[in-house]
């Protein structure tokens, strides 16, 4: 059993991992760390069975961490002090955690749980639903993750106005007027905020809908963004932009 333990509190995770060695010395401990930021990139090649995740963490929680994760092959069990709306999900939706202070005998019974329970696919559908929940409920951020030069950095969604191509990097704009060049494709970063409603304008930008402001039919068309940026609107998006432009227009004079 490969073990993973994500907690922002040292004392946490300390003894969380004396805990599991005492109980199932058996077990292996592959990776820890009170960095959440820094944990994605590790996990996304690490292979682990289970992942202790903290719910309550300043820079990031741990819904938003495991956003981050289009799936998911590990099992997760949550660890939070009481937070009643945390508890309310994970019992709505079936999904295993542990209360803070944690007790031997009740992470005991989780384990145990998990080695005769334990199904790959389930787990994801569990861990999908909640996440689902969460964001029907307004309790989950849509935040993503962008490598910058020493590490990750989280960006909310809504704070993106539009990226630009810039050969194999991409910048993204902000809506504070931050620029940031990341080094990925912006055919990636489109795959990545797919989800999001993301339009690929032109083969060199791809951007968020809240911020269109207008649509010039002139020079061949283009987009007038929130910040004034003028985006060049390909042939074969044209439709699709009026499309868009004139169903909130309907929508608005409540026709």
């Amino acid at each position: 059993m490969r073990i993973a333990i994500i907690d922002d509190e040292l004392h946490c995770v300390k003894s969380l991992e004396l805990h599991i060695n005492s109980l199932f010395p058996k077990s292996e401990i592959v990776y820890k760390t009170t960095k959440p930021k820094e944990a994605i990139g590790v996990l996304a090649n690490l292979k682990i069975d289970i992942l202790f995740l903290d719910v309550e963490m300043p820079s990031i929680n741990g819904f938003e961490l495991l956003e981050q994760f289009k799936s998911l092959p590990f099992s997760i069990i949550f660890t939070t002090a009481y937070s009643q709306y945390a508890v309310q999900a994970f019992k709505a939706q079936a999904i295993n955690y542990l209360l803070k202070p944690i007790d031997e005998d009740e992470l005991k019974e989780a384990i145990d749980a998990w080695q005769t329970n334990y199904n790959k696919d389930k787990n994801s559908e569990e861990i999908n639903r909640l996440l689902k929940h969460l964001k029907k409920e307004g309790l989950l951020e849509s935040k993503i993750t962008i490598p910058i030069s020493d590490g990750y950095e989280f960006v909310d969604v809504k704070e993106i106005l539009y990226c630009q191509s810039q050969n194999n990097y991409t910048y993204i704009f902000l809506q504070n007027g931050e620029k940031v060049l990341i080094s990925k494709t912006l055919k990636s970063v489109e795959q990545t905020l797919k989800r999001f409603y993301f339009l690929r304008t032109h083969q060199s930008y791809l951007v968020n809908p809240n911020f269109m402001k207008k649509f010039m039919r002139s020079e061949g068309g283009y987009l007038i963004m929130s910040d004034n940026k003028q985006i060049p609107v390909s042939i074969a998006k044209r439709d699709l932009i009026i499309g868009i432009f004139e169903a909130i227009s309907n929508e608005s004079s409540g026709a």
